[in-house]
């Protein structure tokens, strides 16, 4: 997709050739593969959640064991700042309209994109043509094309395709994304690269499980992919066949997850995942998503989230995500998240007697008898499915065969889902007693306080991985602290109610 001068060629080469360099033993091969089946064999075992956190010790120990054998065999760091000029020739030579905007690396979150001259909230700033980016299109005609037409795995996970498409491209010298592969970071800030000691500072986090769940994954990938290169045809004349590292992998897996966008097809009939250069350097805010792509003009276009002055760092709106998520997938933690919510897991248990009841109700209403609901920052921290399901939980025998005994209408389940409409006040003040007790056992998980977080962020010799944990979990118990508030206040105002109607 275009030449390289040779001066970018021998760069390339250089670059190569230094990792090329260290070559392991017929032993340390050997190791290495029984360690990578080891690794398989453990990402195999699903632990339950007791035993979660030693599961993930292990993995990571075996982990280690790998990337200690791997060392010196993963990819050269890169020089972000030096890159910076070559990047930005490179986007303005294939039509990127730079002049309302700068790379430029600000305290408090790194590297962004600063206005040039005032904008308008709406005004369009940044314009790329979809021939700059990576995309699952491109790698599917690079020299991984006959790999994903051969691997079922490929096939049905694009974000994955995308990450080892970009490696790919680091590896090869001539690459055509050179200029932009040489300005991502070295490494990332997502818990992929937290220790166990690290990771414990989740502990009474719902997170935590996540975090392990994703580096499990992660695991499993890179243990599968090692075989694969090892033993397929497709990918004898990979540039990552002989030294795909779990450091670089972990590296590829980040940048995509910090940086995916989806974007039509160019013939507009499905979506594929893209890597968008210069776009990505956007930092998040509160906001709405002012990004889309025109399909006539074939480019993704990024309006103004709102007024920014000239020498302002331009923000757009990354989606409603929880601050977990916006950990765990883009490796930051934002305090002042609008969206910001917590997943607390419910069931019924089979023990109940009315449990057939409950279940039969849960159905009606598109709800299952054990999953995951939220609650959220804000005035009203309680949405309508967890509501109904609160109702459903603590309701009575002859509520339930009422409700039950007939067909639910799309206003009769909207009724259960809505606070102003209890079903009755002993079933209303159940529920709000109940969602009390429950959010402060949630709080007693955790092993410190919110005040005890407010002191500790005040180290000055905490990491950046204890620092986004404990970031993280501050935010989860103003959630949890203010729900447990809102729900004593519903269930005293019922109590309220009840005794004006006695006195009236």
């Amino acid at each position: 997709m275009g030449k390289k001068s040779k001066k970018q060629k021998d760069s390339g080469k250089r670059a190569a050739a230094s990792v090329e360099g260290k070559e392991l033993s017929k032993q340390q091969k050997k190791q290495l593969m029984e360690l990578v089946t080891q690794l398989l064999q453990t990402c195999m075992v699903i632990p339950d959640g007791p035993k979660e956190y030693e599961y993930f010790v292990e993995l990571h120990s075996i982990v280690g064991k790998i990337r200690a054998l791997q060392d010196g065999l993963s990819c050269p760091p890169l020089d972000r700042e030096k890159a910076i000029p070559e990047f930005l020739e490179w986007v303005r030579k294939h039509g990127v309209d730079t002049s309302a905007v700068e790379i430029t690396s600000f305290p408090d979150c790194g590297y962004g994109l600063q206005a040039t001259k005032d904008l308008k909230e709406t005004d369009p700033f940044l314009t790329i043509p979809r021939k700059v980016m990576m995309t699952t299109g491109t790698a599917k005609e690079s020299l991984l094309g006959p790999l994903i037409e051969e691997d079922q795995i490929l096939q049905a996970m694009p974000s994955v395709v995308l990450a080892l498409h970009v490696l790919c491209e680091r590896r090869q010298p001539d690459s055509f994304w050179e200029p932009y592969i040489n300005i991502l970071p070295n490494e990332y800030t997502t818990p992929l690269y937290f220790s166990p000691e690290e990771l414990l500072q989740l502990k009474g986090s719902p997170a935590q499980s996540d975090c392990i769940k994703q580096y499990r994954n992660i695991a499993r990938q890179y243990a599968c992919f090692y075989r694969v290169f090892q033993t397929s045809q497709n990918a004898e004349k990979l540039p990552i066949k002989d030294c795909f590292t779990f450091d670089d992998y972990r590296w590829a897996v980040s940048t995509v997850m910090t940086r995916q966008n989806q974007i039509p097809t160019p013939d507009g009939s499905k979506i594929t995942f893209a890597l968008i250069p210069m776009w990505d350097m956007c930092n998040h805010c509160n906001g709405t998503i002012t990004t889309d792509y025109n399909l006539e003009k074939d480019c993704s276009e990024c309006f103004a989230l709102r007024n920014f002055q000239a020498k302002e760092q331009i923000f757009i709106f990354y989606g409603a995500r929880s601050n977990a998520e916006l950990l765990i997938h883009n490796g930051f933690v934002y305090p002042e998240n609008e969206l910001d919510r917590i997943a607390i897991r419910l069931g019924i248990s089979k023990g109940d007697p009315l449990y057939e009841q409950k279940n039969e109700l849960l159905k009606k209403l598109g709800l299952s008898v054990l999953r995951n609901f939220y609650i959220h920052t804000g005035m009203i921290p309680v949405d309508p499915q967890l509501m109904a399901f609160l109702r459903v939980f603590c309701m009575s025998e002859e509520n339930l065969k009422e409700l039950n005994s007939k067909e639910l209408s799309e206003a009769d389940a909207d009724r259960l889902g809505d606070i102003d409409f209890p079903v009755s006040e002993e079933n209303e003040e159940k529920a709000w007693a109940f969602l009390q007790t429950r959010t402060a056992l949630l709080l007693r998980a955790y092993e410190t306080s919110e005040e005890e977080d407010i002191e500790l962020l005040k180290k000055e010799d905490m990491n950046i991985h204890e620092r986004l944990a404990v970031q993280l979990r501050m935010c989860e118990k103003r959630i949890l602290k203010a729900t447990q508030t809102y729900a004593g206040e519903r269930k005293a105002s019922v109590k309220g109610d009840k005794s004006e109607t006695a006195a009236a």
